[in-house]
């Protein structure tokens, strides 16, 4: 990736861009034998530092290692999982585009291979289409420099589509050193009808990047942020309302989250004649009347029928370090979008619940980077699921670019008596439910509260949950289980329950989590030790 691509997202690929360098060679630290499973469960037992494996020869072996905004959908007896262009070392670079890989239960994956090997034609045609029709013209790009992202799959009637994201990376005008925008990003489409063929036929572009006249492509100063483009045509994912409409929503912080209704049969707009045909804004970020730049992205909207809302998820901040998850939600797919606090996210208030925070649990380095999420459902079961790229932290000893290590997350969703998501804290690993009593939970306990801090990683706490109903240490106060609801409830607050695999013990094992809302706009993630 280059310096281009690094400008136009204010840093957000630093750390991809850093790994694909030839003057940083990957060092191959020892290998590192993975826990061992306990407790007669064989959970999951592949080693969260793969960079013994990063390379593309070992791609047999990845399972959920480099994996990035990653978009999962169902079909036959697997579930599908593709992702941005991103790797440790970039190790899947000259091998195509938008890989994929399957599972069938959710923890054991295996490496599909690329959608496409190049850009398909259209892309450079209207790119260049685009630049002889602007004021004054501007000649064509020979050979421009593409970004391949953020893929997101749906099944739609008894078809597959894939919406992706090309992004060229060249300047508008002039030179990667000048002050200029760089060129737009297109969201395109591809359909099948069995995933498992990987064989796809491109429907060309949806949406792309466009201007509204308010900015212009030169930039007053290398801090200028303000954005040229309405909305950054990037990251695609589609909404299906219950009356059968279909919508696409994208968007990353060029002016905020737009949704735009699509036609059922193309699965594109009917026209894209002006800017209002484009989308309307239903998230943004702080005074969106004067803020271009917006730091959200990677939006989701998913319908709950059984709560009547629409959700929309999305993540907020750099995706390095301090990326975190946030859902608000509405009874109309256009919003208005409020969070659980009551506060107007389509007007620019900030989001509450955070759902997921840069954290660390005792016995591993921790993850950040933890968004751009996939929001999906067991067809059959219903259960509710999450999935999106953890990385580990920077200047972990021992690993090279420890930042670049990009593993998948896969965690169940559960929902609250009054309708919100929460997202459980360890990653799913298909540990079955027994019968709890009230007495399993008498121990101690790590507790992490998702508490907003920038670029910081929240860190566990200890406390102990005692025989007479109360718990002492980072918690104050009393407890209780209700095993017919399998709820904890903590000095008055509900918290759901999950029975989990422990990744970070010394010998991995089962064990139980809870997540919950200590206070309205705060997640608590709790795991028995």
């Amino acid at each position: 990736m280059n310096r281009i691509m690094k400008i136009w997202l204010a840093g957000l690929m630093l750390t991809i861009a850093a790994c694909g360098k030839k003057d940083s060679p990957v060092v191959t630290p020892p290998v590192v034998t993975p826990p061992t499973p306990t407790d007669n469960f064989p959970g999951p037992t592949y080693a969260d530092n793969y960079t013994f494996m990063a390379s593309w020869e070992s791609r047999a072996n990845w399972n959920l290692a480099n994996v990035h905004d990653p978009s999962v959908e169902k079909c036959g007896d697997y579930y599908y999982m593709y992702q941005t262009d991103a790797s440790y070392g970039n190790a899947h670079a000259g091998k195509g585009h938008f890989f994929y890989r399957r599972s069938k239960d959710l923890v054991t994956w295996e490496f599909g291979g690329p959608v496409m090997l190049a850009a398909p034609a259209w892309v450079k045609d209207s790119l260049n289409n685009k630049r002889a029709r602007m004021n004054p013209a501007l000649p064509p790009i020979a050979n421009p420099n593409f970004g391949y992202w953020a893929p997101y799959i749906k099944k739609i009637g008894t078809k597959y589509r894939l919406y992706y994201s090309i992004v060229c990376t060249d300047p508008i005008v002039g030179t990667s050193t000048d002050l200029s925008w760089t060129e737009r990003a297109f969201i395109g489409m591809a359909e099948t009808d069995d995933l498992a063929t990987n064989t796809w036929v491109d429907k060309g572009m949806v949406v792309c990047s466009e201007p509204d006249g308010i900015r212009t492509y030169n930039r007053t100063g290398a801090n200028d942020w303000s954005g040229y483009f309405k909305f950054n045509a990037i990251d695609p994912s589609v909404a299906v309302t219950p009356t059968g409409e279909h919508w696409l929503i994208y968007g990353s912080w060029h002016t905020g989250i737009a949704a735009v209704k699509l036609n059922n049969s193309t699965g594109k707009p009917d026209k894209l004649e002006n800017i209002n045909d484009y989308g309307i804004r239903i998230a943004g970020r702080g005074n969106i009347n004067t803020n271009r730049w917006q730091a959200l992205e990677g939006a989701e909207i998913v319908y709950n029928a059984a709560t009547g809302y629409y959700y929309l998820f999305f993540a907020y901040d750099e995706l390095s370090v301090a990326y975190n998850t946030r859902v608000c939600r509405s009874r109309n797919i256009a919003g208005p979008y409020e969070g659980i606090d009551g506060a107007n996210v389509t007007n620019g208030a900030e989001c509450f619940p955070i759902l997921t925070h840069p954290y660390k649990f005792n016995g591993h380095p921790g993850w950040v980077g933890i968004s751009h999420c996939s929001i999906f459902q067991n067809p059959d079961s219903k259960e509710w699921f999450y999935a999106s790229q953890g990385r580990l932290p920077p200047n972990v000893p021992g690993i090279n670019a420890s930042n670049a290590v990009m593993m998948g997350h896969v965690r169940q969703i559960k929902w609250t008596s009054d309708g919100w998501p929460v997202v459980m804290p360890q990653r799913y690993a298909a540990v079955p439910d027994s019968v709890l009593k009230a007495s399993d939970f008498i121990g101690t306990w790590e507790v992490i509260p998702m508490t907003y801090q920038y670029q910081t990683m929240q860190v566990a706490g200890t406390c102990s949950f005692f025989a007479n109903n109360t718990v002492s240490g980072a918690i104050i106060g009393t407890w209780s289980y209700d095993a017919g609801s399998k709820t904890l409830t903590i000095n008055g607050q509900p918290y759901l329950v999950a029975e989990a695999w422990d990744w970070e013990a010394a010998k991995r094992k089962r064990t139980l989590t809870f997540a919950g809302f200590s206070t309205p706009k705060t997640t608590l993630w709790g795991k028995k030790i």
